[in-house]
C-alpha cells in the first residue's frame, strides 16, 4: 500500500424514480491496497460499482482515476481505462472455451480467430504467473465453479487492468479455494494491483483488506483501517446497531422421522447422473445441514424433493408415506416448504409485485381467495406483515419486486415460505445475497422452527451458516454423501478435505487428531 490516491468518488448521487441509491457518496482508494466494501443489501454498494465500471452514470458528483477525470459511458470504456470487474454471477458461455470467451466481442472476430494460437499462449502465460490453473482449451461448462471463478479473474486479467473490483467473490467456494483466492489477491497487489474487495464476510475483510469501506442508507459512514477495527465494530456500523455474532442454540431430542431418503438417484442436465445413491433421515426438530461445492448434486437432490426433478430409482418419504415422483403441484400441497437456490428462477417473479409474489402456490387458498375471488385487504396486510417482521424495504406491498435489492428479494422469499404451515421444510442458500444483519435475523427464524418441532434440511455453500445452525452436517461431493460430521469448527479442514472428494485424508486427519487428544 503506497498511500497515494488511485481513485476518488466524490459526492457520486444516483436516484431510481423516489429511490435514493446513491446519497452523495465520498470513496476514496490508494494504490497497491485491499479495500473492502462492506454494506447492508440495499446500502449502495453494486450502484456505486456499476458506475464505476460504466453500468451506470451517476446524476451528480464526479470521478478520479490516475489523477485524471473520469467519465464512463460503457464497460468496455473502463477496461480502456484499465478497471475490470469480477461479478458474483459469472458472465461466461458456457459451451464456448476460455479461450473463445476471452476474445468474444474484443475486436474482428476473423482476427480474434486468426491469432488464437497468440491468445492461447498469454493466457497460459498469466495462469503460470499467478498460480491459477487455467486451460484456454478447457470448456466453460465442464469446469467447476472454483475453476470458472478462476477464469473470471484471468479474463479481467487478461485484458489488463490495474483496478480489479470483486463481488462476493468466495461465495461458492470451498474453505481451501478460498484461502487460495485471498492468496492471489496478496500477489495481484504485490504485483502493482489494487483491489476492491466486496463481501458480507467479516472473517475474509479480516484476513485479507488494507482498509475497509462500511456503507449504509446510501452512504459511507467510515473508512478504517482494518488493523484498527474488529468484526463486532464493522457489523455494528453497518447495521448501526449491535449484531448477535453467536446466535443462541437450545439443546433438544429429535423427534419422529419426518422425511426419509433412501437410495435416491437422479440424472441431471444432459442425462448425466448426479445424485448416486443417497440415504438419510431428518426428524422434528432437527436441522441437518448439507455441505459441499455448488455442482456436486446438491441442486439435483433440492429439485427431487421438491417435485421439481423426477428420481430415475430410490425413495422418498414424507411422515411415512411415498412421494417420490410427485410432481411439484402436488408437492406443494403438502406440508412442505422450500427457499429455492435461486430466487429468480424458483421463488419469485420479477414483472410482479409484492403481493402477487407472496400468494405464489396459493393464491387459491385461504385466505388469499374465498368463494373463487381474491381477498385483496387479506393478500396486502400478509405482505405488509411479512414486510415488517422480515424487514423488507420496499416503497409498499404494490412494488414490483423487481425494484427491490436482491437481498430484501430474499427476506421476502424466506418470509413467505416460514409463514406456510408445513412440517418439512427444504431450504437451499438460505443467507446467499443478504448481510449480516439481515443473516441475523433469518437465521433466528429458521432457530425458532427448529424449536417449534419443525424438520429441516439446509442445504449451503456457506459453512459458517452449517455450523452456526445445524445439528449434523452431511457432506456431498459428486452426487453421494462421503461423511457426516458434527458442527465443529474445529473440524473445519476434515469438513474441506470430504468437500474435495479426499475422504481417506479427512479420515486420517481425524485419527491423527484423535490419537493426539488419547495422548
Amino acid at each position: 500500500m503506497s498511500g497515494r490516491q488511485l481513485l476518488l468518488m466524490d459526492n457520486i448521487r444516483k436516484r431510481f424514480g423516489n429511490v435514493i441509491a446513491s446519497a452523495g457518496v465520498t470513496l476514496e482508494v490508494e494504490e497497491n491496497e485491499i479495500h473492502a466494501l462492506l454494506g447492508e443489501n440495499g446500502a449502495g454498494k453494486s450502484v456505486l460499482m456499476n458506475i464505476l465500471c460504466g453500468v451506470l452514470s451517476p446524476d451528480e458528483g464526479r470521478i478520479a482515476y490516475k489523477g485524471q477525470p473520469l467519465k464512463l459511458g460503457s464497460p468496455r470504456e473502463a477496461i480502456r481505462h484499465r478497471i475490470g470487474m469480477v461479478h458474483q454471477h459469472f458472465m461466461l458461455v458456457p459451451n464456448l472455451t476460455v479461450a473463445e470467451n476471452y476474445v468474444l466481442g474484443h475486436g474482428s472476430p476473423l482476427r480474434m480467430i486468426s491469432d488464437m494460437g497468440g491468445v492461447h499462449a498469454r493466457i497460459t502465460e498469466l495462469s503460470d504467473r499467478y498460480g491459477l490453473d487455467v486451460r484456454p482449451d478447457a470448456v466453460v461448462s465442464k469446469l467447476s465453479v472454483g475453476q470458472q471463478q478462476r477464469v473470471e479473474i484471468l479474463k479481467v486479467l487478461y485484458h489488463g487492468i490495474d483496478l480489479l473490483i470483486l463481488d462476493e467473490p468466495t461465495a461458492v467456494l470451498t474453505p481451501q479455494e478460498t484461502g487460495r483466492l485471498l492468496e492471489l489477491l496478496r500477489d495481484l497487489v504485490a504485483d502493482g494491483k489494487t483491489v476492491i474487495f466486496i463481501s458480507h464476510k467479516l472473517d475474509e475483510v479480516m484476513r485479507v483488506s488494507d482498509r475497509v469501506s462500511v456503507m449504509r442508507d446510501a452512504r459511507v459512514v467510515s473508512t478504517i483501517r482494518t488493523t484498527e477495527t474488529s468484526p463486532r465494530e464493522l457489523a455494528r456500523m453497518m447495521v448501526g446497531r449491535d449484531v448477535l455474532m453467536d446466535l443462541p442454540r437450545t439443546q433438544r431430542a429429535s423427534g419422529r422421522v419426518v422425511l426419509s431418503v433412501d437410495d435416491l438417484h437422479c440424472d441431471g442436465q444432459f442425462g448425466l447422473a448426479a445424485v448416486r445413491g443417497v440415504s438419510f433421515e431428518v426428524r422434528e426438530g432437527e436441522i441437518v445441514g448439507v455441505a459441499g461445492v455448488s455442482g456436486n448434486g446438491q441442486s439435483e437432490l433440492a429439485l427431487a424433493l421438491t417435485g421439481l426433478l423426477a428420481p430415475r430409482s430410490g425413495s422418498v418419504r414424507l411422515n411415512g408415506e411415498e412421494i417420490g415422483g410427485q410432481t411439484s403441484q402436488q408437492v406443494s400441497r403438502l406440508p412442505v416448504s422450500h427457499i429455492p437456490e435461486d430466487r429468480h428462477k424458483m421463488g419469485i417473479v420479477l414483472p410482479l409485485p409484492l403481493t402477487e409474489n407472496v400468494i405464489l402456490q396459493r393464491y387459491d387458498q385461504k385466505p388469499f381467495s374465498a368463494r373463487g375471488l381474491l381477498e385483496f385487504g387479506e393478500i396486502a396486510a400478509q405482505t405488509r406483515d411479512l414486510m415488517r417482521r422480515f424487514k423488507v424495504k420496499a416503497a409498499g406491498p404494490g412494488d414490483l419486486i423487481q425494484n427491490l435489492s436482491g437481498g430484501n428479494q430474499q427476506k421476502l422469499v424466506v418470509g413467505r415460505e416460514l409463514a406456510r404451515r408445513f412440517d418439512f421444510l427444504l431450504i437451499n442458500q438460505l443467507t446467499r445475497g443478504i448481510d449480516i444483519g439481515a443473516t441475523e435475523l433469518v437465521m433466528q427464524e429458521v432457530l425458532k422452527q427448529r424449536e417449534q418441532g419443525k424438520a429441516i434440511l439446509l442445504i449451503s455453500t456457506e459453512l459458517e451458516e452449517l455450523f452456526a445452525l445445524c445439528d449434523r452436517i452431511l457432506v456431498m461431493y459428486e452426487g453421494r454423501i462421503l461423511g457426516e460430521l458434527p458442527p465443529d469448527r474445529a473440524r473445519l479442514e476434515e469438513m474441506g478435505m470430504l468437500m474435495a472428494g479426499k475422504a481417506d485424508e479427512a479420515g486420517g486427519n481425524r485419527k491423527r487428531r484423535e490419537a493426539a487428544i488419547v495422548e
